[in-house]
């Protein structure tokens, strides 16, 4: 009885003793309303955000202040298409076949905390060699600084399509991977490798539906998978209440990703009218990684960075996807917010909100497409809002990003459940 007492009496002055975190902010972009609050106080305990209150407010001896009046505030961003594992440079090709997983995975933890150091707290990471599933693993347990990581593993492709793994290798090294390393050529392969990625550890599953610009392969949109194959994916996929999601270039790819049950577009360089008014009908939405295709397109000009093959898909798809973004938006398709980053630099993720912006995309539209939208998406309540009861993922950054958009790109304070990574 007398451990029992002691135990609960410790317990209490811990709780009575826990620590708080106060932040005095000078102004805060509520996301939901798109006003800019002044002078609020905004409290943390634990993981979790315990109120905001008016003025400048200080807690007790024993809480934390945080000084942040001459900043403005938002919520951590989240980044709905990363390739945590890699990053673009003219080694790349050459790299599947002289780095060990080993490398890749030391690697990856310097992309993790370039990206995290950016204010985005969240990223889906849509395909890699499998390392992002320990990689976020490992996030988790502390043991690597980084943003919280939902990921696909290993993306799904046809044979030869975009994101199989052993295009433009020798015939003796090719083999004939299928579901196991992602490689479907039938609805059965499909939910085989469903339920493998499932296995494997992966959050959310993605596929290549059409061609793609980095693959050595000729073409960066024909459709690669039937529409029987998509629909066995999708249904497979909610059976294990995993999201979907596509890369798709062309047209008919697109159409046919969208009518087999896939959530989120990603790219949709091509998209016509008429799979514009697809995506408004099955509430589908478009990911338009503006940076990538800018990223490539700048690439392509530097001589020898990139194969042929891959050099002038870049030049003909990179340019157009502004343009196709601009009218999607306005067409009232559904947009969330994504970058392709390692296709563009990590760490570099905010430059989409400019893009955004100067296709026409307001900048508060922007930002709620890159915290409510993707946390709806995500299935994370919890996400996405400086709110009582939601989880402490916090920025801030020098200027009003409505005002100036370009201060996103200079994230000077990082809080991830609590945790203070950059001050």
């Amino acid at each position: 009885m007398k451990t029992i007492f002691t135990f609960l009496s410790l317990l209490t002055f811990a709780l009575i003793n826990a620590q708080d975190t106060y932040l005095q902010c000078g102004k805060i972009v509520d996301i939901e309303s798109g006003k800019v609050l002044s002078e609020k106080t905004i409290i943390v305990s634990g993981n979790k955000i315990k109120g905001i209150e008016n003025g400048f407010v200080t807690g007790s001896s024993s809480d934390e202040l945080i000084d942040l009046k001459d900043k403005t505030i938002l919520p951590g961003f989240i980044d709905m298409h990363v390739h945590i594992e890699s990053e673009s440079s003219p080694s790349r090709y050459l790299e599947r076949f002289t780095k060990n997983e080993a490398d890749v995975a030391f690697q990856s933890t310097v992309y993790a905390k370039r990206t995290l150091m950016a204010g985005f707290t969240t990223v889906r990471d849509l395909g890699g060699s499998g390392v992002n599933i320990s990689l976020r693993d490992a996030i988790n347990k502390g043991i690597v600084v980084g943003p919280r990581i939902f990921t696909a593993g290993k993306s799904l492709a046809t044979t030869g399509g975009h994101a199989d793994p052993t295009n433009g290798t020798r015939k003796d090294l090719m083999g004939d991977p299928g579901p196991n390393e992602g490689v479907v050529n039938s609805p059965e392969d499909g939910r085989k490798a469903v339920r493998q990625r499932y296995k494997d550890g992966a959050d959310v599953i993605k596929i290549t539906a059409t061609g793609g610009v980095l693959s050595v392969a000729k073409n960066g949109q024909n459709p690669q998978f039937t529409l029987e194959e998509i629909k066995a994916i999708t249904e497979t996929a909610k059976d294990y209440g995993m999201l979907t999601a596509a890369h798709a270039h062309g047209d008919e790819g697109m159409q046919r990703a969208i009518k087999g049950g896939i959530k989120t577009i990603e790219h949709g360089t091509l998209m016509s009218e008429e799979t514009m008014g697809l995506m408004v009908e099955y509430d589908a939405y478009m990911v338009p990684t503006l940076s990538a295709g800018k990223e490539a397109a700048r690439l392509a000009e530097i001589p020898n960075y990139l194969p042929p093959v891959v050099a002038k898909k870049a030049l003909e798809i990179g340019p157009k996807l502004e343009a196709t973004f601009a009218k999607a938006y306005k067409k009232g398709v559904n947009i969330a917010f994504g970058t392709d980053s390692g296709v563009s630099p990590h760490g570099e993720n905010a430059k989409e909100f400019i893009y955004m912006v100067k296709a026409g995309m307001p900048i508060i539209e922007s930002l709620r497409s890159a915290t409510i939208t993707n946390a709806k998406l995500l299935g994370e309540s919890k996400l996405g809002l400086i709110k009582e009861g939601f989880i402490a993922d916090i920025i801030a950054v020098n200027a009003n990003p409505i005002e100036n958009v370009e201060t996103l790109t200079n994230v000077i304070f990082v809080m991830k459940e609590g945790v203070i990574y950059k001050q």
